[in-house]
């Protein structure tokens, strides 16, 4: 890695991959069979937050039991997947991740999707040799990212703190960059209103190339 340049930790969902229509999609198939009514993508981003359960705390006053929860994560991932065959990848997604790689800037993905899932569509996309790690979720579905983070960190080596940035469409990413110590931008195409991504207190933007310019000039 370049002495003054960033190492990029992508988000997939909402980030690198342009799904947020599916997810409302798949919420909505999800909401239909757990008797809750259907929801905008204004109304998601305005309460959508990680971990999850507190995303249905919002939407049903309480926060669902462990029983509870275990059925709608299993019937929101059963319609998501069979909806996510179609999801394309963000537009200009590959060519900048090709372009950093080409000129010797590292990167890595980090999501909550499960890891069984994530790595064949990441490989599918014809991206995957554009990053030295890809890790997906391993375990309960339940937790932020912040744990996560830490994994994905100590399996690569030589790669400080100060030189990584998180890019996400989540506050949640910009918590799980804090917690290891690093910087993290916003992208608004995701899962997030602007005004939940400015709360997050790191920059915001419109479009992942300027993401990957801000991250850049964070580190430099």
């Amino acid at each position: 890695m370049g002495k003054h340049s960033a190492h990029v930790v992508w988000d997939w969902n909402g980030t690198l991959l342009d799904d947020i229509h599916t997810v409302i999609e798949a919420t909505n198939a999800s909401f239909a069979e757990i008797g809750l009514g259907p929801i905008t993508l204004e109304r998601y981003r305005e309460l959508y937050c990680v971990p999850v359960p507190r995303f249905y705390e919002r939407l049903m006053g309480r926060l669902p039991t462990d029983e509870e929860w275990a059925a709608m994560d299993e019937v929101f991932h059963r319609h998501y997947w069979r909806l996510a065959e179609a999801c394309l990848l963000t537009a200009g997604a590959a060519e900048l991740l090709a372009a950093r790689r080409a000129a010797g800037r590292t990167q890595s993905l980090l999501s909550l999707a499960p890891h069984e899932n994530l790595v064949p569509v990441v490989r599918r996309h014809g991206i995957e040799e554009h990053f030295v790690r890809v890790d997906g979720r391993v375990g309960a579905s339940h937790t932020g990212k912040a744990e996560h983070m830490v994994r994905h960190l100590a399996a690569m080596e030589n790669v400080p703190p100060e030189r990584i940035v998180v890019v996400g469409d989540a506050a949640d990413d910009a918590l799980a960059a804090a917690h290891v110590g690093a910087k993290a931008v916003l992208y608004t195409g995701g899962s997030h209103s602007r005004a939940s991504l400015r709360a997050a207190g790191v920059p915001v933007v419109d479009s992942l190339a300027e993401a990957v310019e801000v991250a850049e000039e964070l580190v430099g």
